[in-house]
């Protein structure tokens, strides 16, 4: 349910804004929504994993919080992740 080493480099590569960033909006979200997407498949076959499903539900509000800062801050980078990584609002 937790992504590899490996799959967050990856992400954090796509996403980074700049060398070396690792804690923009865009990475945090690009990392946030690898983990909701795992979890959700975890649940097609866990229906009854309760405690998982508390932890999906912190995650997504996490993801919401930050996708609403990146909103107020910058419309346009806010646009542009929630396309690039296929999120509805």
């Amino acid at each position: 349910m937790s992504i590899s080493p490996e799959r967050k480099q990856e992400l954090i590569a796509e996403y980074a804004t700049h060398e070396g960033d690792t804690g923009s909006p865009e990475v945090q979200v690009a990392i946030l929504s690898e983990r909701i997407s795992n979890l959700t498949e975890h649940f097609k076959s866990h229906a009854h994993d309760h405690h998982s499903r508390r932890g999906l539900y912190l995650l997504i509000g996490k993801r919401r919080r930050l996708l609403d800062y990146l909103e107020r801050e910058d419309i346009e980078r806010y646009r542009k992740l929630i396309s690039r990584l296929g999120i509805r609002r």
